[in-house]
């Protein structure tokens, strides 16, 4: 696909609670379009694993800011996959494991963890075309974005998704389990008083409880065409 140069910087946001396959999107999207792709989920589990392995409480709001300028967080391809990097160590499969996920929320109710990792975000995607996905990617992140999608599925879809996708990554966990953290994570990322989970007033609705992967994206890229007339 041919980009002209004014469609370089385009941002494009793709927001929705968890396990709605807001990555799986994303990231087909940016290879699609040649964009940077940006994993803003995997920051705030970066900075939960930070807080784990250092034994830091994720609910003492007032430690967990304290260590913030120990962090640093970057991307690599890797093999054609994005990978996250911790203070230079690859923690890609490390963050995806349940005790992150049971925690990772706890930590994005922080102001000042929030703040860190919008500026980090804002800073990777400078004058770059960019697909980012998260809950308030539209909303905090990049409010002036070309295109906001905002992906729904059904709680029942969502648990499965999450919970194949970890019995592939060889991690225990049951699918009950995996439904009730959902539930805990879509509460805490919907109420927290900070950057709440919601849909933008611009965003577009796509619900994939039933859509194939490929059915998904070739959504969204007709989305994306109508939306700023790249031709895809």
């Amino acid at each position: 696909m041919g980009k002209s140069d004014s469609k370089l910087n385009l941002k494009i946001a793709v927001d929705g609670f968890s396990s709605c396959g807001k990555s799986t999107l994303a990231k087909s999207i940016a290879r699609a379009l040649d964009f940077i792709y940006i994993d803003s989920g995997a920051m705030y589990r970066a900075v939960t694993l930070f807080c784990l392995n250092h034994k830091i409480d994720v609910t003492d709001q007032k430690k967990v800011s304290s260590i913030l300028n120990k962090i640093n967080i970057h991307f690599e391809i890797l093999d054609g996959e994005n990978h996250t990097f911790l203070n230079g160590k690859d923690i890609e499969n490390i963050i995806r494991k349940p005790l992150v996920s049971d925690n990772v929320s706890e930590i994005a109710i922080i102001s000042p963890v929030r703040k860190m990792l919008v500026d980090q975000q804002r800073a990777l995607s400078k004058d770059k075309g960019v697909v980012m996905d998260g809950r308030d990617i539209g909303t905090v992140v990049f409010p002036n974005a070309e295109v906001k999608l905002f992906l729904i599925a059904d709680l029942e879809t969502r648990a499965i998704r999450r919970y194949e996708e970890m019995k592939a990554k060889g991690l225990s966990t049951n699918l009950m389990d995996v439904s009730k953290n959902l539930q805990h994570r879509d509460f805490i990322d919907s109420t927290r008083e900070d950057s709440p989970l919601k849909q933008a007033k611009d965003a577009v609705v796509i619900d994939n409880s039933y859509m194939t992967r490929e059915e998904q994206l070739e959504k969204a890229l007709e989305i994306i065409e109508e939306k700023t007339n790249i031709n895809i």
